[in-house]
């Protein structure tokens, strides 16, 4: 009976609390449309780049790591991507910071337009039906948010828009967090 008693016990606190990822995927869009907030662990995703390579978020695991949500229709994610590959990628690619760029929902044509319009090296991930994106914000809600992700895989900063200001902050935490 005992035996039982931590048996089920076990068996209800996994329903109460389900895992991280399923627990964001129940939420509603915050003010800014995000699933996610600081504080969270990143929901885990394989990503296919531009060159045809493949990874896991969870592959970088240890590294400071910063998704950029963008497309090529939009028109504040082709004024940040600059200021992104000069002000954090071309500062930081040494040091262990990793740069992606997710596309949301286009072709690779498409995202191969958006790197040569915006001159960005830093690399650029498909996520076609936006599912990698909505893991993260909800389904209508728009791009130009930029995921700030610890070495421990936690979410330590989220921007929405291109703000000057909030710009400066993001700089100081993957600063902080390298």
């Amino acid at each position: 009976m005992h035996n039982f008693k931590i048996y089920f016990s076990l068996i209800l606190i996994a329903v109460l609390f389900g895992c991280s990822e399923s627990r964001i995927a129940n939420r509603t869009p915050d003010d800014r449309g995000y699933l996610v907030k600081v504080g969270d662990k990143a929901p885990n995703f394989k990503m296919e780049f531009t060159d045809g390579s493949s990874a896991k978020l969870s592959d970088y695991r240890g590294q400071t790591v910063m998704l950029q949500f963008t497309a090529s229709w939009c028109g504040v994610c082709i004024k940040e991507m600059p200021h992104i590959e000069k002000e954090i990628w071309q500062e930081w690619k040494d040091d262990g910071l990793i740069v992606i760029g997710v596309d949301r929902d286009e072709p690779l044509e498409k995202a191969e337009l958006l790197i040569e319009k915006t001159n960005v090296s830093y690399p650029i991930a498909l996520d076609p039906g936006a599912e990698i994106y909505h893991k993260f914000a909800g389904q209508k809600t728009g791009v130009t948010r930029n995921v700030i992700i610890d070495k421990n895989g936690k979410i330590i900063f989220l921007t929405r828009l291109f703000d000057p200001e909030e710009f400066e902050e993001m700089k100081k935490k993957i600063a902080d967090s390298l």
